[in-house]
């Protein structure tokens, strides 16, 4: 005798319909991603590259208690906020824990001063990226650096601008951003006259928008 053939039911269609499709969904998006992963692999970089900068931003929002009087001091000296130096701080060397103080480019010390930007762009040679050809005794001279027009300032008082001094950097870089609008108010300009890219703002703003945060907390307390 031959075996009848079970049939499902209109209810059982429609319950193994109600599982096949969420499958069907999941391996058409794992699919599309494979695809484009195959294709695209920029995209994986991106997001790979957004998890080492959320993972690298949440590492530097402590601010090194020895460095607070030396930004107040230089911000103080020229009308902008001490977060604003303290962001930038972080964002240049890592307050000063890259080793060296001096990038691929030429940008030397604390807080990364192109030597044409520190000394002067009028002094002699100065032209494309800043790096220059300037002597260390002109680089570092006080009236040089007033005769070219640079950024660089004696913050500590031992009569050299030396930007691998700490309290010098701090304030030839408050000096700049002060100039550059920060001291009107213009805080999202100053930070791009510094260093004219778009991620570069968006780390200093960050920062300086965490450690004001701090500071409003703090002062609540």
């Amino acid at each position: 005798m031959k075996k009848k053939k079970r049939r499902l039911t209109a209810k059982a269609k429609l319950l193994l319909i109600a599982l096949l499709v969420p499958v069907s969904a999941v391996l058409f998006t794992l699919t599309a991603i494979i695809w484009t992963t195959l294709r695209h692999p920029s995209v994986i970089q991106k997001s790979a590259s957004t998890l080492i900068d959320l993972h690298d931003r949440h590492g530097g929002l402590t601010i090194p208690d020895e460095y607070i009087p030396i930004y107040k001091a230089a911000a103080d000296e020229y009308d902008i906020p001490w977060t604003l130096l303290a962001a930038h701080h972080r964002v240049e060397t890592r307050f000063s824990t890259m080793d060296p103080l001096l990038s691929p480019t030429g940008a030397e010390g604390h807080m990364q001063f192109m030597p044409c930007t520190f000394v002067g762009w009028s002094y002699p040679g100065c032209s494309g990226l800043g790096k220059g050809d300037i002597p260390e005794k002109d680089k570092t001279d006080p009236a040089i650096i007033a005769e070219y027009g640079g950024y660089g300032v004696d913050g500590s008082g031992d009569g050299k601008a030396d930007p691998y001094n700490l309290e010098d950097a701090i304030f030839s870089a408050a000096n700049y951003l002060s100039k550059s609008g920060a001291a009107d108010g213009h805080i999202e300009k100053a930070i791009y006259h510094y260093n004219h890219s778009d991620k570069y703002v968006e780390d200093v703003l960050w920062f300086f928008d965490e450690y004001e945060a701090q500071q409003t907390k703090q002062a609540k307390k």
